[in-house]
């Protein structure tokens, strides 16, 4: 993949390349992960991991997180699903799955982030799209779950997808003092 900070031309489509296993890792994708991760949040983005400190953030603050999501990959357990276009990452998320029979038939997906400079051209429908085909066919999950941050319009865009608003936690996400945000909880039937 190309070095960090060129913005490639696009295909249509990106390519979606699964990680499932920490050896499956290619060089430099961490740092690419991290770099993307970084930005994202930096632009907005609302994808702040419990373990990561309010933005601004620097790639040191995020690097120990994306070491922690590579070392849990498992091929039943936690995949990693990238968008590359040209060669490039562009966005990227998270499959989390448990086995325990409660809740063995459904999945989790986190972070779900698209380059800023690449927003509104695909990638996270792709990615969405992708990752419900993965959890349907490969893993045999009859659900997805998901939880957003309201006021972004991230509602809408699951709700184009399929999704469907499940409930909410009003009022917890406390983005900045006298900003709080709700907490929307969704579900894709598989």
């Amino acid at each position: 993949m190309p070095s960090r900070g060129v913005v490639p031309e696009l295909p249509e489509m990106p390519e979606l390349v699964q990680l499932t296993t920490p050896a499956a890792v290619p060089p430099g994708t961490a740092r690419q992960l991290t770099d993307c991760w970084t930005a994202v949040v930096n632009a907005g983005g609302a994808v702040i991991a419990p373990e990561l400190p309010m933005p601004p953030l620097a790639a040191a603050d995020v690097a120990p997180a994306v070491d922690r999501l590579v070392r849990a990959l498992d091929p039943a357990r936690c995949r990693i699903l990238l968008a590359v276009s040209g060669g490039f990452l562009s966005g990227w998320l998270v499959l989390r799955h448990d086995p325990h029979p409660l809740v063995a038939h459904c999945g989790v997906v986190n972070h779900l982030q698209t380059l800023p400079g690449l927003r509104g051209r695909g990638i996270g429908s792709a990615l969405m799209t992708g990752v419900a085909g993965i959890a349907r066919d490969e893993l045999g999950l009859e659900r997805l779950q998901l939880s957003a941050r309201s006021g972004g319009g991230l509602e809408e865009f699951y709700r184009r997808l399929g999704w469907v608003e499940v409930g909410r936690w009003p009022g917890a996400l406390r983005v900045a003092p006298g900003d709080d945000r709700d907490d929307v909880l969704m579900s894709l039937a598989l």
